[in-house]
C-alpha cells in the first residue's frame, strides 16, 4: 500500500499522471489497497465501484495514445450516497431505497468524470441525509478516523472520513444544515459549501428544501477545492435554482489576501462555543491580519433573536415531513427508529411556519447588511470538536446543551445561501482537529478561497497532531510499521 500516493492531493496526482510520473492504474490500485486495509474499521465507503480499475486502465491507454485529457485525468473521487451514479446502487441511507439504481449521474459527478476523474464508490450517510451523524439501517455507523469513539459528523460524514483517512483525495458532499462543513471540521479536512445556485443540484436527493440545499467539494487541500469547484460550477438547464452566471476558474488563488476586510466572531450568536474552538478562531484572525487583511472583532447582536437553529427546525421539519409522507406511507416499519421519532412528532402550525419564513428573510437581510461592510466573516464551525456517537447532550466546557446545537454556526448560512468553507486550523487537547469557518458574500467564493489558502499555507506544522496524541485507529492496530492511519 503506497501511503504517499493516498495522501497526495488531487492536484498533485493529476500533474504526476499528466507528466507520466505516475500511471492512473498505480493511483487507483493504491487507493483500492488503502480501502481494503482501512475501510473495514471506518465504514466510510459503503458501495465500492467495481469498475474503478477498468476505468484506470482505459485512462492509461488514453495517455499512451496521446489523447487530450481533462484536468483530473486518472484521479480518484468519491461521492456521498445521495448523489446518483449511473448503474450504481444509491440507497440514500434508507432501506426504502436499498435497491435503487439510477440511470444517470448527478451533474456534479458527471462533470468530475468528464474532467477525467475515476469514481471509487459511494460514502455513507444518515437516513435520508437529514442528520448530523452518519448511521443508518442499511450500512450502519461510520467512525471518525481520529478516534473511533467519535462521530465524523453528517450528513457527509462518510465522505469526510474517507478523505481524511486517505481512501479518496476528492469527494462530493451536500449541505442543508451543516453537512459538508461540520464533517470537514470533525475530520480535519476542507469542505466548501458554494453559493446556493453555483453548483447544480440535479441528481442529488432529496428534492426538498432546494432553495437551501448546496452541493460542493470536499478535499484535504484548498487547491483541490478550487479546482473541483471550477469543474462542478455552472447551470445545467435542469436545476431551476442554478444561477446562469459565467463559469469562473478558481485555481489562481495563491498569494496573500491583501486588503480583504474580515470581521471575526468567536462566539456571539453561535454560542456556547468551546474555548478551544474560540481560540482557533482567534489565532486564525491573527494570522489573517498578518497576511495583509484588515481584521477586527464584530458584534453580531442583531442575529441573536434570529436563531438559525429555530428557523431551520421549523421550516425543515414542515417541508421534509410534507415531502416524505407519500414516500414512506405504508412502509414506516422500514424506517430507522431515529427517523421515525423525528417524523412522528407534532409539526409546526401554519402560523409558526409562516413566522419562520419571515424570520429567515430577516436573517438574510442582516447577513447581506454585514457584507456591505466586510468581505468575509471568520467564525467557529463546530461548537465543539468531534463528539461521541449518539450523544443525548453536547458538553460545551461543562455546559450541557441539546445535540442539535452542533449546527449553531453552520445552519444560518444555509438559510442565507452564503458560500462558506471549513478549514482545519487547530487541535483539541484530545488530539482532535478543529475547523474554522470563513463565510463570504454571494458568488464571491474567490475571496473565501484566497483567505483559506493563505491560512493553509501559514499554519505550517500547526495542523500536525501533538506528539503522543494519536488515538482511534492507530491504537487499534490498523497501521503498517507503526505509522498512524492518518500518517503525517
Amino acid at each position: 500500500m503506497n501511503e504517499k500516493i493516498c495522501y497526495s492531493s488531487a492536484t498533485e496526482l493529476a500533474e504526476r499522471i499528466r507528466t507520466r510520473d505516475l500511471s492512473p492504474v498505480e493511483v487507483v490500485r493504491a487507493h483500492l489497497e488503502r480501502i481494503d486495509a482501512v475501510n473495514p474499521a471506518l465504514n466510510a465507503i459503503v458501495t465500492p465501484a467495481e469498475d474503478a480499475l477498468d476505468r484506470a486502465k482505459e485512462a492509461e491507454v488514453a495517455l499512451a495514445r496521446g489523447d487530450a485529457v481533462g484536468p483530473l485525468h486518472g484521479v480518484p473521487f468519491t461521492a456521498k450516497d445521495s448523489l446518483d451514479i449511473a448503474g450504481m446502487r444509491t440507497t440514500r441511507g434508507s432501506r426504502l431505497f436499498s435497491d435503487h439504481v439510477p440511470d444517470a449521474d448527478a451533474v456534479a459527478a458527471a462533470r468530475l468524470k468528464d474532467a477525467g476523474a475515476i469514481f471509487m464508490g459511494h460514502t455513507n450517510v444518515p437516513e435520508f441525509v437529514f442528520w448530523f451523524e452518519t448511521d443508518n439501517e442499511v450500512f450502519g455507523r461510520t467512525q471518525n478516523p481520529w478516534n473511533l469513539d467519535r462521530t465524523p459528523g453528517g450528513s457527509s460524514g462518510g465522505e469526510a472520513a474517507a478523505i481524511a483517512a486517505g481512501l479518496s483525495p476528492l469527494g462530493i458532499g451536500s449541505d442543508v444544515g451543516c453537512s459538508i462543513r461540520l464533517p470537514a471540521s470533525y475530520c480535519g479536512i476542507v469542505g466548501l459549501k458554494p453559493t446556493q445556485g453555483r453548483v447544480p443540484l440535479t441528481g442529488h436527493w432529496p428534492e426538498a428544501l432546494l432553495r437551501y440545499m448546496h452541493v460542493g467539494p470536499m478535499a484535504r487541500t484548498v487547491g483541490d477545492i478550487a479546482m473541483a469547484l471550477s469543474i462542478m460550477s455552472g447551470p445545467d438547464g435542469l436545476d431551476p435554482y442554478a444561477v446562469p452566471i459565467p463559469v469562473e476558474r478558481f485555481e489562481d488563488i495563491d498569494g496573500p489576501p491583501l486588503g480583504l476586510r474580515v470581521g471575526f466572531c468567536t462566539e456571539g450568536p453561535f454560542g456556547p462555543v468551546a474555548a478551544e474552538v474560540q481560540d482557533a478562531v482567534a489565532v486564525a484572525a491573527l494570522a489573517l491580519s498578518g497576511l495583509g487583511c484588515t481584521v477586527e472583532p464584530v458584534s453580531l447582536d442583531a442575529w441573536e433573536e434570529l436563531s438559525g437553529q429555530d428557523i431551520s427546525l421549523t421550516i425543515y421539519s414542515a417541508e421534509v415531513t410534507h415531502y416524505l409522507e407519500p414516500l414512506i406511507e405504508g412502509r414506516e416499519d422500514q424506517l430507522s427508529p431515529a427517523i421515525r421519532a423525528r417524523l412522528s412528532g407534532p409539526g409546526p402550525t401554519a402560523r409558526e411556519y409562516q413566522q419562520a419564513l419571515a424570520d429567515c428573510e430577516r436573517l438574510r437581510a442582516e447577513v447581506a447588511r454585514y457584507f456591505t461592510e466586510y468581505d468575509l466573516l471568520l467564525c467557529p464551525m463546530g461548537v465543539v470538536p468531534a463528539h461521541c456517537h449518539r450523544v443525548g447532550e453536547l458538553d460545551v466546557d461543562g455546559e450541557l446543551v441539546p445535540p442539535r446545537n452542533a449546527l449553531r454556526a453552520a445552519v444560518p448560512f444555509d438559510l442565507t445561501g452564503s458560500p462558506a468553507i471549513s478549514i482545519p486550523f487547530g487541535w483539541s487537547s484530545e488530539g482532535l482537529p478543529i475547523g474554522v469557518q470563513i463565510v463570504g458574500r454571494h458568488f464571491d467564493e474567490r475571496s473565501i478561497l484566497r483567505a483559506a489558502a493563505a491560512l493553509e499555507t501559514s499554519k505550517g506544522d500547526a495542523m500536525r497532531p501533538p506528539l503522543g496524541q494519536w488515538v482511534g485507529l492507530s491504537e487499534r492496530g490498523v497501521q503498517k510499521g507503526g505509522a498512524p492511519v492518518l500518517g503525517v
